[in-house]
């Protein structure tokens, strides 16, 4: 039986036309990054901890397996085996959903995310093109093409608060309800600043196609060096967003226990943990996408074209463009961890101040520069813009009104600091040990130690 055959009793939308190969390329895609970046999250914890380790002079895990390979698999087991806990007077069904509003926002947002560039399917190996009768058909590797892609982006992104508050408020514990509150409050903040830094990227490139940003990139030039601030601005709420070090103000272990997920237990931690670092390599695709020319490794097209990728081509194309998209999520993971080793966390007015007194003001006058040169046709000199508006922020900063320091020293009536009126304070110190600066003290003065 031929595929002529065949077809005809397939239903109509069934046919191998354009839009039915798109579909099914984007399932397929979809179906194998989703499976790739569960194994990634998984993977990551262990490169945090190798990471940490190497950079405190450690080892890390290294008994699970052949060079501790095996760690990630001993930790789900041993999540799947924890005792599943519900406290008493929590609201049982939020408490219940909460991991997983959290989760699914992380787990659709890639689906726009262009991972390769236009495969033709004509060329695809044994035979398979003329035997499924796609030749000549083009298919974007995308889990969806969507000309609104990046709006899409942010409706999703801004939903994962809603599982952060939930999960805090259900809990029926002041430590998961403040850490709840911290956590909504600073991503509420930090998604004001990334919307606009990504808008500086769409205004400069004119669409809100990722697949036509990306082809924008290669043939000018990556973001990152057109628009460094916005790149600076846009990873800083990466980070915020993800509750990632030193935004993680939410775990803060020595005020919260564990913040708003202090009361889950088992693999409903599981997942509040896993959604972090879901985020983190979502942001790190987009990141990818917005600033760093997405599969492109020429960050300079218009100056040297030619020795970029192809942005159509085979299957081996196609998987070589994955692959340099998986190196850049990759290395900017490692960042974000190396970040998290390196600086303190923030205090919680710091991190507040930081979005509405820096990145916000900063983001918005970076939006008025990027008009002023998409007005002026000057797209290929973005970078003037950046410059512009660190000079503007470096000259009227410190001519702004500052908030009273908020670290002041409160004196305490009756410290030697505040004495009561009319009250001797002696500060000068009482032990006749103290007294002596000799080397050797007498003996006559007691013993050295009792140890």
């Amino acid at each position: 039986m031929g595929l002529e055959t065949i077809t005809q009793y397939l239903p109509s939308w069934v046919a191998p036309t354009p839009a039915f190969c798109q579909i099914v390329t984007g399932m397929l895609v979809i179906l194998v990054m989703l499976h790739v970046i569960l194994g990634g999250c998984a993977y990551g914890i262990m490169l945090e901890r190798k990471l940490s380790a190497w950079m405190q002079d450690r080892v890390g895990p290294n008994r699970v397996g052949p060079a501790g390979l095996l760690q990630p698999i001993a930790d789900g087991l041993k999540f799947i085996m924890k005792e599943e806990y519900t406290p008493r007077g929590a609201d049982k069904v939020l408490f219940m959903i909460a991991p997983t509003l959290i989760m699914i926002p992380a787990m659709i947002s890639f689906a726009i995310v262009p991972w390769g560039g236009t495969l033709e399917l004509s060329q695809l190996p044994f035979g398979l093109a003329k035997t499924l009768g796609v030749e000549g058909i083009t298919v974007r590797l995308a889990g969806a093409v969507v000309n609104v892609g990046m709006i899409y982006l942010l409706a999703v992104a801004s939903l994962g608060v809603y599982g952060v508050a939930l999960g805090g408020w259900a809990s029926n514990s002041k430590f998961s309800f403040l850490g709840g509150l911290r956590a909504s409050a600073q991503m509420i903040s930090y998604e004001i600043p990334m919307g606009i830094a990504l808008l500086c990227v769409v205004l400069a490139a004119g669409t809100l196609d990722p697949m036509v940003i990306v082809e924008r990139q290669q043939t000018g030039s990556w973001n990152l060096l057109q628009q460094p601030l916005a790149a600076i601005i846009f990873y800083t709420c990466m980070l915020a967003e993800s509750n990632r070090a030193p935004f993680d103000l939410a775990e803060a272990e020595s005020e919260l226990v564990g913040g708003y997920h202090t009361e889950y237990s088992s693999m409903r931690f599981a997942m509040f943990f896993l959604a972090e670092y879901f985020h983190m390599i979502t942001g790190a695709a987009f990141f990818s996408l917005l600033f760093l020319g997405g599969w492109s490794v020429n960050p300079i097209g218009a100056l040297l074209p030619g020795l970029d990728l192809p942005a159509q081509g085979s299957l081996v194309m196609g998987l070589l463009h994955v692959g340099v998209m998986a190196g850049k999520v990759f290395l900017l993971v490692a960042f974000a961890m190396a970040i998290r080793w390196t600086l303190p966390r923030f205090r919680f007015d710091q991190l507040m101040k930081l979005a509405w007194e820096g990145m916000i003001p900063a983001s918005i006058l970076l939006l008025a520069g990027v008009s002023v040169m998409v007005y002026l046709g000057l797209e290929t000199w973005m970078w003037v813009a950046s410059l512009a508006c660190l000079a503007v922020i470096w000259v009227v900063g410190p001519m702004l009104p500052k908030q009273a320091n908020p670290n002041q020293r409160i004196p305490m009536i009756g410290s030697r600091f505040s004495p009561l009126r009319d009250s001797t304070v002696r500060t000068a110190p009482t032990n006749p040990v103290a007294l002596d600066d000799s080397a050797i003290p007498d003996p006559r003065q007691g013993p050295l130690s009792i140890h």
